[in-house]
């Protein structure tokens, strides 16, 4: 006798309940991008509403896919456009503001600048900087995250 095999949320309950999981549980997931210019230098941000020098990137919005998302923020950040397909390095847990939140950290070689100005309602101040010249006030994570893909090593889990 063979066992009817029934999906999981085949009954009224179990796709509730699957519903409730779903918004109950989100998680967050965003983009950051390690840009390297042609003399080797790093492309940094600064937030208005954050301390210290990140890499440039932010949340994905609902329909975008990772890399449409790091495309639109280097434009509106830096007014950067990637020319090849950016790298991923790695995704790490980021639990500094969420319990639930991911980045997914890229690699961009291959860029050119807009013409247009970047919008500058968040970001204060952007350039390029060499890898031992970062600014004093560099994050933390945004140090690790330079040296792993400087170095061509495994990123960690966890940010």
């Amino acid at each position: 006798m063979k066992a009817k095999l029934t999906s999981p949320l085949s009954s009224p309950l179990a796709r509730l309940m699957h519903l409730f999981w779903r918004f109950s549980r989100g998680l967050t997931l965003g983009v950051r991008a390690v840009v390297i210019d042609d003399q080797g230098c790093i492309l940094l941000v600064k937030h208005r509403y954050m301390d210290g020098w990140h890499l440039p990137g932010g949340g994905v919005e609902p329909g975008e896919t990772l890399l449409e998302a790091l495309t639109r923020e280097l434009a509106e950040e830096c007014g950067i456009e990637p020319l090849t397909p950016p790298l991923l390095h790695g995704v790490y847990y980021h639990p500094a503001f969420s319990r639930r939140d991911h980045v997914a950290v890229f690699v961009v070689r291959a860029f050119r600048r807009m013409g247009s100005q970047p919008r500058r309602l968040e970001i204060s101040e952007y350039g390029f900087f060499p890898p031992d010249a970062l600014p004093a006030d560099t994050t933390a994570g945004t140090g690790a995250r330079i040296a792993e893909v400087l170095a061509g090593s495994s990123p960690p889990e966890r940010w």
